[in-house]
């Protein structure tokens, strides 16, 4: 299991903090812009994973207004869900000598070498949304995003809620997120975690990748169903994918939200719609708009105040049920 916590280890993220933050002393003046005034622009390069889902849209068009807010000169690359897309932008960004780097890691694993690229070429890097592995806590400043352990706990709790009363065995069908991705690995294990200790009777008899889209989500349900007819809990790693298995198990005359019950994350517009019709039965938020708290986190460790920042900053979060949809729906901001 990926703990981020098991960077916050003492000493290492002032360390590490300190020394990315003397990187951004050491070039103050790398900018390609000014905003006037004698006010030095900062240049930030920022890799999105892609266009997946309605969350990941949201989280690009939060970044992109708040960079103009801040008056941050944005360069945005869109990985296209490949890493390698992501390691060639991440160096285009290091050969244009940006001032900071930030990024939302396509998966966990495989980031050392084009970190380590940076930071030898002494620009910060703020990784956003999804963490990383890596074997040298220094090579980035800080994470600026969710929870996703604690998301798959709030999945069971919200299941838990959902299934009040029920008793007997519940089988459970599980769409995960892309493989190797920090929200796959992580709300799996914080779901599991809340099953073991609580709940033997709840079995996941039926656990895939539908990566994340509505395509995925209604193609791998359609093959759980086929395997599986008696399938009674579908926990969904975001909304698309519950979307897409909506789809699929109308397609195979049951109802969504009653035949079987549906548990996601993310909380995306067209998701609060599905639970509105009762087709979903709870989603536990992630907000995608970290747009403001990664400018404002930009502007500190371009200041040379990293060391100031945790290793992990959180975004706030709510918990919404079927009877709550409709009444939050008109203030959902995306």
């Amino acid at each position: 299991m990926i703990d981020r916590r098991s960077f916050l280890t003492a000493g290492a993220a002032v360390s590490a903090a300190g020394v990315l933050a003397a990187c951004a002393k050491k070039n103050p003046t790398k900018s390609t812009g000014s905003k006037g005034g004698g006010t030095e622009q900062i240049t930030l390069g920022f890799s999105q994973v892609g266009s997946e889902s309605g969350w990941r849209a949201a989280n690009t068009q939060s970044v992109k207004d708040a960079a103009k807010a801040a008056g941050i000169n944005l360069k945005f690359s869109d990985a296209q869900q490949k890493q390698e897309n992501q390691i060639s932008a991440i160096r285009s960004y290091i050969a244009q000598k940006v001032d900071v780097i930030s990024f939302s890691p396509v998966v966990v694993t495989g980031w050392d070498t084009v970190l380590k690229e940076a930071k030898a070429a002494g620009i910060p890097v703020i990784l956003t949304d999804r963490s990383v592995e890596t074997s040298d806590p220094s090579l980035y400043v800080t994470l600026v995003g969710s929870d996703f352990e604690s998301e798959g706990e709030r999945a069971a709790h919200l299941l838990e809620k959902v299934l009040a009363g029920q008793k007997g065995t519940v089988k459970i069908a599980q769409l995960e997120g892309t493989t190797g991705a920090a929200p796959a690995i992580e709300r799996s294990s914080g779901f599991a975690k809340i099953m073991k200790a609580s709940h033997p009777e709840w079995k996941i008899i039926a656990s895939q990748s539908g990566d994340f889209t509505r395509a995925g989500g209604k193609q791998v349900m359609a093959a759980f169903l086929q395997a599986h007819s008696d399938i009674q809990v579908l926990f969904s790693h975001n909304d698309d994918m519950a979307i897409g298995a909506i789809q699929a198990i109308q397609a195979a005359g049951k109802a969504p939200g009653k035949d079987i019950k549906i548990i996601s994350c993310d909380g995306v517009h067209d998701g609060f719609v599905a639970m509105s019709k009762g087709q979903i039965n709870a989603i536990v938020e992630c907000n995608p708009l970290l747009g403001p708290q990664l400018m404002d986190t930009v502007k500190t460790v371009h200041a040379g105040k990293g060391s100031t920042l945790p290793r992990w900053i959180k975004t706030k979060e709510s918990d919404y049920t079927a009877d709550q949809a409709a009444a939050a729906l008109p203030s959902r901001k995306y």
